[in-house]
């Protein structure tokens, strides 16, 4: 592979304090990677494809791991997930729903579009470490990841 590996997280939510809630529990579980920080599903997509404000963005530089949020403004989740799907340059990037969306259609949505995972988030702050704990371990210690 001709990509480079950064270590980084690219976090996908709208919502402030859920945004807060993930940092708190990466940095709890000492989660060392870089993360960056998108508000909306069409800022996700100009910042995996190097548009918009992204332009001038290492094109080769991709994230580790994808947290996305499935309910965000402009594009949505399931969309940003499809484009992520159909472009040879981010096909295999690990993404994570991670979301509050307790839809049956957006779980199976989720998977037929190609997630590698689907997590709801706990309501409850202790659970939602946890969560993150799990997810963090898995995704970026266990998993091989074909851009490493």
């Amino acid at each position: 592979m001709d990509k480079t590996r950064t270590n980084l997280i690219l976090l996908v939510e709208d919502n402030p304090d859920d945004e807060e809630l993930t940092i708190e529990a990466l940095k709890d579980n000492r989660v060392l990677n870089e993360l960056a920080i998108v508000r909306n599903g069409a800022e996700a997509l100009d910042y995996l494809f190097c548009t918009g404000r992204y332009l001038s963005r290492d094109k080769a530089a991709l994230p580790e791991l994808i947290l996305l949020d499935l309910k965000l403004p402009k594009v949505d989740g399931l969309e940003v997930l499809k484009q992520i799907r159909a472009t040879k340059a981010t096909e295999l990037i690990p993404v994570v729903i991670l979301t509050s969306s307790k839809e049956e259609e957006d779980l199976i949505q989720g998977y037929k579009l190609g997630a590698n995972s689907y997590v709801r988030k706990p309501v409850d702050f202790v659970q939602f470490n946890a969560a993150v704990k799990q997810l963090s371990f898995y995704w970026l210690l266990l998993n091989e990841n074909p851009y490493r």
